[in-house]
């Protein structure tokens, strides 16, 4: 691996671990190197607290200052160049004098989308681009996603024996992935903004839809509930998290229950529209099966991961939503449960 790669490597490395605590914001991550060693390094740790660029040069040894200016920055994405929660990184890149600045890729956000690295350029500092570009972007596909098609980035989620079943046709819950599989789900909730589930699951599960088994932040929790024919006793509605619920009849909010009516009989575009309107990057849906369905039909979604339990067999059980359009990812085994993981499109 060249040096460039080695070390853009290491910043998408570093952007990871903001994973689930900076969007809207993109995850991103900067190191600094000297005579092909690294001398610093930073994330971006938290919304709304300093980007990568800053921690970077904040990190840096004392005795290592006199090195800034004859270093070379290495970050995943574009430095900014506008005022927004935090000043412009790429000032703070022309005011320690950094010579030279190589990036992972262009930010797709208009107040970015080039005018870093013109502002950088026009200080006399040389700028490279596109170094692991395509694995730069990956890094943050919610966030290219997000302003690209002004919708969320959208997970499908779900779990299904062996013979292709959800659930039964009852309202007996049944646990069907096993307690790795569980803990990993509950990793997947605090990496995304918001979980989605229907009427049907809210009523049939009553979940809590919280990390519980992870550390880290409740997701706001959304459900669709067109005619509200839920009842206030369900956990979704303790007001532990942020809660929003589509559907047909009114427009309230209430502590942390935020209702939202929508209009139209395209439900699925008008409620992501009405997400990216308030700032929701990313969604995981975790069914039921017909809102799964909904999605997939529709083509308005990214990802799905389904967990199926080699051992568990449901007779005359619900069957799990038909795949339409995609292309396999990978897979990955937790004891009896597997889990394989598509993209939408081929």
């Amino acid at each position: 691996m060249r040096d460039d790669e080695k070390y853009m490597s290491r910043c998408i490395q570093l952007a990871k671990s903001g994973a689930g605590n900076v969007a809207p914001n993109p995850m991103v991550g900067a190191v600094l190197v000297y005579e092909n060693e690294i001398i610093s390094e930073g994330y971006h740790q938290k919304y709304g607290e300093a980007h990568a660029e800053v921690n970077c040069i904040n990190n840096i040894d004392e005795k290592n200052n006199s090195l800034i200016e004859k270093s070379t920055m290495y970050v995943s994405l574009e430095p900014c160049a506008h005022h927004g929660k935090t000043p412009p990184c790429a000032d703070l890149i022309i005011k320690n004098k950094i010579k030279k600045v190589i990036i992972g890729c262009q930010d797709i956000y208009k107040e970015v989308a080039g005018k870093g690295i013109e502002k950088l350029r026009n200080a006399g500092i040389e700028v490279v681009t596109g170094v692991l570009e395509n694995e730069c972007k990956a890094l943050n596909k919610r966030f290219f996603t997000f302003h690209q098609k002004q919708r969320p980035y959208i997970i499908l989620k779900w779990a299904q024996s062996v013979n292709g079943k959800i659930g039964s046709h009852n309202n007996e819950r049944i646990l069907i992935s096993n307690d790795y599989s569980n803990r990993l789900v509950h990793k997947w909730r605090s990496e995304e903004a918001a979980i989605l589930i229907g009427t049907n699951t809210a009523l049939k599960d009553n979940p809590s839809l919280t990390t519980r088994l992870w550390k880290g932040k409740n997701a706001v929790r959304i459900v669709i509930d067109k005619n509200l024919r839920l009842p206030s006793s369900l956990k979704i509605f303790n007001t532990e998290t942020e809660t929003i619920i589509f559907n047909f009849i009114k427009n309230t909010f209430e502590k942390n229950l935020h209702f939202i009516k929508l209009n139209t009989k395209d439900f699925i575009k008008e409620m992501l529209h009405s997400l990216y309107e308030n700032n929701i990057q990313s969604v995981l849906i975790e069914g039921g099966a017909n809102t799964l369905q909904s999605f997939i039909d529709a083509g308005l979604w990214n990802e799905a991961r389904i967990i199926t339990s080699e051992k568990i067999i449901l007779e005359n059980g619900i069957s799990a939503p038909e795949m339409k359009n995609f292309s396999f990812i990978k897979q990955e085994k937790y004891f009896n449960d597997r889990i394989d993981y598509y993209q939408c499109g081929l």
